[in-house]
């Protein structure tokens, strides 16, 4: 309860650091959860030798990838403009990582692009490489920054967490196409949906496990706390109700649940985050955050262009939510 004596705005500008805190984790998950599935289709698409079927994939997502890659801009964006001292030290601790995921990147968008440039079989199977390896490799690398973020130079926990990125991304790519492909395709993907869901669940455990037994980064507290059971019970709910939903051929639900879990795993790197916000120094949010003048500057223009952004997408996908009808979407 807010003391009567002390007007409510002064209390909203005091939590603004912790609103722009959930306003970077925000940005993060939505690019996770957006374009993981765009990941996971590449990472499926290896697994087809039919062309039909490969023209597919890539209509199933050409309409949204490039704008599902605005939330990696604005989360870069807002932990400049909010945590500058810490999007430095990110970038400058991890940059063999970083310039590694914008390289993966390149390679995952040019692939499909330049595909259609060229008829020659050869061409089409190098620029298959390029789209395939970009889309193994992008989340990869960013599931492992994110474990430096939280674990420091802990390998294991490192690698465990890229590893995990990319198996919840075959999860959400194997519902998305499942939702938007025909049945007969769509049972096919499930398999891979399903045994990608059992692995990440699996590698969770495994992780969470690992930062307790070494106390990696020092996160061992963190992970025994009760947010971060809660966290992990719902994602194990959210992973079993969507393999069943999925092997009862409800696909469109099974994506509802598909993308809970990239959600959650955002959550849950909050979680393992606040009230720190870069772990390996320590550094606090409210020690990290720009001063009040920037920072209530940036809430003023920062905000309004947020939720411009989440009216598109929500336009965007409106557009596009049809099934895939041949080579493209119908309505």
């Amino acid at each position: 309860m807010t003391d009567p004596l002390i007007p409510v705005d002064t209390y909203l500008v005091d939590s603004l650091p912790e609103v722009w805190f959930g306003a970077v984790v925000f940005a993060l998950g939505m690019y996770i959860v957006l374009d993981g599935f765009d990941f996971g289709i590449g990472m499926l698409y290896a697994t087809r030798t039919d062309e039909h079927e490969r023209e597919t994939f890539l209509a199933a997502f050409g309409p949204v990838w490039d704008a599902n890659e605005v939330w990696v801009v604005a989360f870069g964006t807002m932990l400049l403009a909010a945590f500058p001292r810490v999007y430095s030290r990110l970038l400058a601790d991890n940059y063999l990582l970083a310039l590694g995921f914008v390289v993966a990147l390149v390679f995952r968008g040019l692939g499909p692009e330049l595909r259609e440039q060229r008829e020659d079989e050869r061409w089409k199977r190098y620029t298959d490489y390029a789209f395939v390896g970009g889309s193994v490799f992008a989340p990869l690398l960013l599931g492992m920054l994110a474990g430096r973020w939280l674990f420091g130079r802990a390998t294991l926990p490192v690698v465990l967490t890229g590893v995990g990125l990319v198996a919840v991304s075959i999860v959400t790519g194997a519902a998305f196409l499942a939702a938007k492909t025909d049945p007969g395709l769509a049972s096919e993907l499930r398999s891979y949906g399903v045994g990608a869901t059992v692995a990440y669940l699996g590698g969770v455990v495994v992780l969470l496990g690992t930062v307790v037994a070494t106390d990696a980064g020092g996160a061992a507290s963190a992970v025994l706390s009760l947010p971060v059971a809660a966290v992990v019970a719902l994602s194990i709910v959210a992973g079993v109700s969507g393999s069943v939903l999925a092997r009862r051929g409800r696909y469109r639900a099974w994506l509802a649940s598909a993308l809970a879990l990239p959600t959650l795993l955002t959550l849950l790197v909050a979680v393992l985050l606040y009230p720190t916000v870069y772990p390996p120094t320590g550094l606090l949010v409210r020690e990290a955050v720009v001063s009040p003048l920037a920072l209530n500057l940036v809430t003023v223009l920062g905000f309004p262009v947020l939720l411009l952004v989440l009216w598109y997408f929500k336009f965007l996908y409106g557009v596009f939510s049809g099934p895939i009808e041949g080579e493209g979407y119908g309505g």
